[in-house]
């Protein structure tokens, strides 16, 4: 089991999450960001809250998306669910 560097619960998988966009690093053919291994919940509903450019710009390190009351609000959720419970994502206007 391995933990997610968000919500810190126990998992069997976790995903990469580019902390700046590739899309914004591979444009400017620049190396790529430093990355973070998340669980797909916590990835999914990043992309779903935040479009790339606003991922790229003002939510590029870990304390930056903790710090983030949208996120927050979901990580004070997710942190108490199973770590086998599908979750659904739902975009935030």
């Amino acid at each position: 089991m391995i933990e997610c560097e968000l919500c810190q619960r126990e998992m069997d998988r976790l995903t990469v999450h580019h902390l700046i966009p590739r899309q914004a690093t591979k444009r400017k053919k620049v190396k790529p960001s430093p990355t973070i291994k998340i669980c797909s919940a916590c990835h999914r509903q990043i992309h779903a809250l935040f479009d790339n450019k606003h991922l790229a710009n003002h939510l590029n390190t870990v304390e930056m998306l903790k710090s983030e009351p949208k996120i927050q609000k979901f990580l004070g959720w997710i942190s108490k669910q199973q770590s086998d419970k599908k979750v659904r994502v739902r975009r935030q206007q």
